[in-house]
């Protein structure tokens, strides 16, 4: 039913007209088609999806068994109170735009009763958990960089965490007084573990860098660092560099070998921004 749902803010990536339900499939008046997985989430690919561009299955498992230890749920407490604020009398949907598992959308929809949710990730074993994160979420296959199977104006509130943002698309499928939430790793995230494991580093020049990529079309309203502290065994370690980026850049078991030099349980900080962002004028 979710899906159903979701289809009147979803659009065509080959032509961009509206889509509508027919059995098992959603079809566009181009006759173009798109059938629904039989896990539920559906595929809106304008092609085939880029070689080494989605999450891995391994990686959609690490990050589900860090996120069910609430050891993120600082991020989704903070977006839900902000995004619940933005989308108070602004019709529209709720994206997440690169939301893997869906777990963080999921908490959001809490705070946002009668609204709908989009999962939008191009890694399929995320989508197929996502499915079943919450009941009014929808999960959706799809490339940032080639464009969202969005309605223009259609999304009330949009989340970015840790992801790919492509700002002119971002833009577009915000609503007139809708807004977009970005959520970044600052310098001070996971630094009891980047020299110790030769993790990937956060860049000095972050924010201009954010702005450059998403474009003059949107503004920023406000911005806020959200800090917190857990304590980790080696298995959870494994798990939050398995999740992310880093796990492009780690062969296994030096990763292994690296974490066994570590105490047993390691305090380790996690520090993130929350920008917000309006459509700024045209």
């Amino acid at each position: 039913m979710t899906l159903d749902q979701a289809v009147p803010f979803l659009c065509c990536p080959h032509c961009g007209h509206e889509l509508h339900r027919v059995a098992g499939s959603l079809h566009c008046p181009e006759r173009h088609v798109f059938d629904v997985a039989k896990q539920g989430y559906v595929s809106l690919l304008p092609g085939a999806a880029r070689p080494q561009a989605a999450d891995t299955a391994e990686m959609v498992a690490a990050r589900s068994d860090f996120l069910g230890g609430g050891h993120l749920d600082p991020i989704s407490e903070a977006l839900r109170s902000l995004v619940a604020a933005a989308v108070d009398d602004v019709p529209g949907c709720v994206l997440d735009v690169g939301a893997g598992t869906g777990r963080h959308l999921g908490r959001v929809l809490d705070a946002v009763p009668e609204r709908v949710g989009i999962a939008l990730d191009l890694s399929k074993p995320a989508l197929r958990r996502a499915v079943r994160a919450h009941s009014r979420m929808a999960a959706v296959c799809c490339d940032v960089w080639r464009g969202l199977p969005v309605r223009t104006g259609s999304a009330a509130a949009v989340v970015n965490i840790f992801a790919p943002r492509n700002g002119p698309e971002l833009r577009r499928v915000l609503a007139p007084a809708g807004r977009l939430f970005i959520v970044t790793p600052t310098r001070g995230h996971l630094s009891e573990l980047i020299q110790e494991l030769d993790l990937l580093t956060v860049a000095a020049d972050k924010h201009s860098r954010l702005a450059d990529t998403l474009g003059p079309g949107l503004a920023l309203d406000e911005r806020h660092t959200t800090t917190w502290h857990r304590e980790l065994d080696h298995s959870q370690v494994r798990a939050v560099v398995g999740m992310g980026p880093n796990a492009w850049h780690q062969d296994p078991a030096e990763l292994d070998r690296k974490v066994a030099r570590l105490p047993a349980r390691v305090t380790v900080r996690f520090s993130v921004d929350v920008s917000r962002y309006r459509p700024a004028p045209s």
